[in-house]
């Protein structure tokens, strides 16, 4: 129970099997509080539609089945009066926020470069860096006055490198990278410390349906695909949204107080482009 007193503000957090419900589960595993957060709104995973709030009240009910202490929260990083909203009505709650997890994301404007729009980059831009951008802007006052917290942002793999189809992705996460060294670098003396993790291949269902897709186009099993996909990663196979997990419990808890600025690849090994 080493989170055991703490508050985390975890966002995206409800894909079924996505990374922040894993962090979520991590987080209340090792005795935090924990606030999920995603957009309001439906979206589609394969032939099935998902209600984000419905699946955001489920995990919070699991959690409270396990005593974990957890609340959720409608959510959209990219709107400044909803982040406002959230973190005031976190504040009010629970009197602080200990670990914000910027963990949503988005890969639109994937494809070839020469394909891509800007409207694609921008609406890329104000998910994966603004969002993240403006949340640690709205809890860093009350972590000053807590003594410290800690910023946890999920990268990727293409916060590192880059390889074809994923410009205005890998461009956003590594900048990221930039804004999360900017905060570790004048935030540090307050007790505030800021790291990356940067997931590779990772079998989340979003993962998982894209090899399927890939399979087909490719005219191979899946299991084909999967060992000529994970051909380059050093232990052979995609990871699991538990392993990115517990990197960020790791750097949330009291076992890494003097690591600040990192970027922690989560990769299984796997090279990271150009």
């Amino acid at each position: 129970m080493q989170l055991s007193g703490k508050v985390a503000l975890v966002t995206g957090a409800s894909a079924p099997n996505g990374i922040g419900r894993a962090i979520a589960h991590r987080l209340a595993d090792n005795g935090a509080t924990v606030i999920v957060t995603d957009i309001a709104g439906e979206f589609q995973m394969g032939d099935e539609c998902h209600d984000r709030s419905s699946l955001l009240e489920a995990l919070v009910a699991d959690l409270k089945n396990r005593g974990c202490s957890a609340s959720w929260l409608n959510l959209d990083v990219t709107n400044a009066e909803e982040i406002d909203h959230c973190v005031a009505t976190a504040l009010s709650k629970y009197g602080q926020i200990d670990i914000l997890v910027n963990n949503a994301g988005s890969i639109i404007g994937a494809g070839n470069f020469l394909s891509t729009t800007p409207n694609q980059w921008e609406a890329s831009f104000r998910v994966n860096i603004l969002g993240p951008m403006m949340l640690s802007k709205a809890v860093i006052p009350q972590m000053r006055k807590l003594g410290g917290g800690r910023i946890i942002n999920i990268g990727s793999t293409g916060s590192l490198g880059a390889e074809p189809g994923f410009g205005a992705y890998t461009a956003m996460k590594h900048g990221l990278v930039g804004m999360t060294k900017t905060l570790a670098a004048e935030f540090g003396a307050d007790g505030i410390l800021c790291n990356t993790v940067c997931p590779g291949y990772i079998y989340t269902d979003m993962h998982q349906a894209a090899n399927t897709r890939l399979a087909a186009e490719s005219n191979l099993s899946l299991e084909e695909m999967k060992k000529q996909r994970y051909a380059r990663v050093a232990v052979g196979d995609a990871g699991t949204p538990q392993d990115v997990a517990d990197a960020v419990v790791y750097l949330a808890g009291p076992n890494s107080t003097y690591v600040t600025g990192i970027n922690l690849p989560v990769s299984g090994g796997v090279p990271f482009g150009i």
